[in-house]
């Protein structure tokens, strides 16, 4: 099983947390000889696919990695600007990397928004008072977990539509929380969460509920 994220967002719909679990292998690299066979072009400050798929390839993929040095917007890590290198003949054979573009800090802001807007749209559609608003999302792929507490902070969790126990993993990130942020003296209410021991004990009961498909023997 796998949990793929977990987000924290503050009573007024901003992101004040966010890790990144496990990613999904949807990840393919082959190598190429001149002239590329691939159209490429920048969008959103990203080198997407725009044109041609093959071996697991598709339109929309980034350039990830180039000969194994990660791509970052349309420059390498080593500040090469990506479509001039691949229009260099000398270059290749060169091996490339593809896969879904990675979400941006910015896009990780926005999302959470979003995702608090609809828990108060759903919160008003209830046909009943006093409704919890949206507690889980369900796609083929993943699905989506959210616990509210009563001051209005959110927990969610992306995770692998099989996986079990997360009720109960939400309510150990609820108490990590309270015991590494909140009791911390130089944390601030509302503000981004900056704890190492949060992070550190987090990702061990991430590790925890992957494994055993529950968490703790109430779950």
């Amino acid at each position: 099983m796998a949990i793929f994220s977990v987000y924290v967002v503050n009573k007024a719909g901003g992101l004040i947390y966010q890790l990144d679990n496990q990613t999904p292998r949807s990840e393919t690299e082959k190598t190429f000889s001149f002239p590329l066979d691939l159209v490429l072009k920048v969008h959103d400050e990203r080198l997407l696919v725009s044109f041609g798929q093959r071996d697991g390839i598709r339109v929309g993929h980034a350039v990830l990695s180039i000969n194994g040095i990660d791509v970052n917007g349309k420059y390498t890590a080593e500040g090469k600007e990506v479509l001039e290198y691949l229009a260099n003949p000398s270059n290749y054979p060169l091996s490339i990397r593809f896969g879904r573009p990675r979400l941006s800090s910015n896009e990780k802001l926005m999302l959470a928004s979003m995702f608090h807007s609809l828990f108060a749209i759903g919160s008003q559609l209830s046909p009943e008072p006093g409704s919890s608003g949206i507690e889980m999302l369900e796609t083929d792929t993943f699905k989506l977990h959210c616990y509210q507490t009563l001051t209005g902070i959110k927990f969610m969790v992306l995770s692998d539509p099989r996986q079990a126990g997360i009720d109960a993993l939400l309510r150990k990130i609820y108490e990590l929380y309270s015991d590494y942020a909140l009791k911390n003296p130089f944390y601030s209410l509302e503000m981004p969460i900056r704890c190492e021991l949060f992070e550190q004990n987090l990702k061990s009961a991430l590790e925890v509920a992957e494994k055993a498909g529950t968490f703790g023997p109430s779950s």
